[in-house]
């Protein structure tokens, strides 16, 4: 279901605007319609209040919790059953935070990721992305939302821009609390800036050296480092955001002194953070992470040259949780932990 289909049907219902803004609200915000002094659907067309009961159990039903698994940190992991049976992954993240998935499966191939060895299967609606939110909203505060999960936004922007402009006016989560994470699509600079609602924005950069960057991103749009630094700095500038860049690491690959001196290149001076993650572990793609103690040197040693820096966990590592591994252990793809 796309979010503007809902609002048709509220229209045809009878529902004024000011009708239409106080049942996307409730809904966005995970609350009811009742108020403390009077019901607030009495404020509503009879034909509008007749539809509700209907309405919200198919809006219930557009994401429902399939499977969860807690980690030590304080996310809990959701593999999240969509109205066709689809599955899909949603994080609830410490400090009032979810992570949701913009796409069932990813066509980007990411080496590193178990989600990219599915392939794309199909697009998540903007309703089901929002249905994410409410789904974390029911279980605890949320007060930021990342476009972090399985799939490429950019491949499903007309979905995802219609959820985030949702999220910031109806779902009322500040703007830069929408984080939009992307490989890097040119599309992106173009319609992002001309957005009523403008997230922030997290590109996944891994490497600074162009070959590397086509092997372990091989099916992304041909974008250098260099340039996708460039229209990042561009857009952080015209927003006022910092550019959040997102570097799995990956030992013996991108680990290296040369890389610490590409970041440093591109990134001192940048109105940028630089948060780097260890891998999370994937069965049979050979892939390590490298030492707590090699990653924390490597923040420190780009603090000192200019470069804001953070060491991050991936949310839900200890209980194997990357994404696409709950999809695909729920599929038989992935043995247990």
């Amino acid at each position: 279901m796309k979010l503007s289909h809902l609002r048709e049907r509220l229209r045809l219902l009878g529902a004024a605007p000011c009708h239409e803004g106080r049942v996307l609200r409730a809904w966005a915000q995970g609350r009811s319609l009742d108020n403390r002094h009077r019901r607030a659907e009495d404020f509503l067309p009879k034909t509008v209040r007749a539809a509700l009961p209907g309405l919200f159990a198919e809006l219930d039903a557009l994401a429902r919790v399939h499977a969860e698994h807690a980690g030590e940190d304080g996310a809990v992991r959701l593999l999240v059953a969509l109205a066709d049976g689809q599955t899909v992954e949603s994080v609830l993240l410490p400090r009032d935070g979810v992570c949701v998935s913009t796409q069932v499966g990813c066509a980007v191939g990411c080496v590193f990721c178990m989600t990219g060895r599915t392939g794309l299967l199909r697009q998540v609606d903007s309703a089901e992305i929002v249905a994410q939110t409410v789904l974390a909203r029911r279980r605890r505060p949320v007060k930021k939302v990342v476009f972090m999960g399985m799939g490429e936004p950019a491949h499903n922007l007309d979905n995802v821009l219609e959820a985030i402009a949702f999220l910031g006016i109806e779902g009322g989560i500040g703007h830069k609390n929408l984080v939009f994470s992307t490989v890097g699509d040119r599309r992106v600079f173009e319609r992002l800036p001309q957005s009523t609602v403008k997230p922030a924005l997290a590109l996944s950069l891994h490497t600074t050296d162009p070959a590397l960057r086509r092997r372990l991103l091989p099916r992304a749009p041909e974008i250098a480092p260099d340039e996708l630094v460039e229209l990042g700095e561009i857009y952080a500038r015209r927003t006022g955001y910092p550019i959040q860049y997102q570097w799995t690491l990956l030992e013996g690959i991108n680990d290296s002194e040369a890389e610490l001196n590409g970041i440093v290149r591109l990134l001192a001076g940048k109105y940028a953070v630089m948060n780097l993650i260890p891998y999370n572990a994937t069965e049979g793609d050979g892939f390590r992470r490298p030492s707590w103690e090699r990653a924390a040197g490597m923040a420190r040693s780009l603090h000192r040259r200019g470069v804001l820096a953070k060491l991050r966990h991936s949310a839900g590592q200890d209980v194997e949780g990357g994404c696409g591994q709950l999809r695909a252990r729920a599929l038989g793809a992935v043995s247990p932990a």
